[in-house]
């Protein structure tokens, strides 16, 4: 699936284990808005876990990036909430839930999908990349709701 995002020149990956801090770990943009993939480590390779994104479309059709807390995907990823783990910060959420499934380490990559150079909403991409896995595989990564 990362193969998808070749193009996107605004992008990276970060591990993370839940007795780390997820703000000091996470090295996404705060001023962007993009896609990002979740894997878990289970006998040396990587799960797909999760599939999400940052920013949302404005009813006059531009994007519209989160600006409070650390901003952008970063903001996203360490204060929104996750789905499937209820009203509680990703921060808390994932490495509660990590010791509790057993998951040591997570790898995040993420890729800044609207910038100058393309205009693809992350929404949109989201919408798109969990349908295709859903086709392919019968249901949602385990992370999803």
């Amino acid at each position: 699936m990362k193969e998808l995002f070749k193009k996107y020149a605004g992008k990276g990956r970060f591990d993370f284990s839940p007795d780390e801090s997820l703000k000091d770990k996470c090295n996404a943009p705060t001023d962007k808005s993009g896609v990002y993939l979740i894997y878990k480590l289970a006998d040396g390779e990587e799960k797909l876990i999760y599939i999400g994104s940052s920013g949302q479309k404005n009813k006059d059709g531009s994007l519209k990036t989160r600006k409070s807390g650390l901003g952008g995907m970063k903001d996203r990823l360490v204060n929104g909430y996750h789905p499937k783990f209820g009203k509680v910060k990703r921060k808390i959420a994932w490495p509660n839930n990590m010791k509790k499934q057993g998951i040591s380490k997570i790898v995040v990559y993420w890729w800044v999908t609207f910038d100058n150079q393309h205009s693809d909403f992350p929404t949109d991409m989201e919408k798109k990349l969990t349908n295709d896995y859903f086709l392919k595989f019968g249901c949602l990564p385990e992370w999803h709701k």
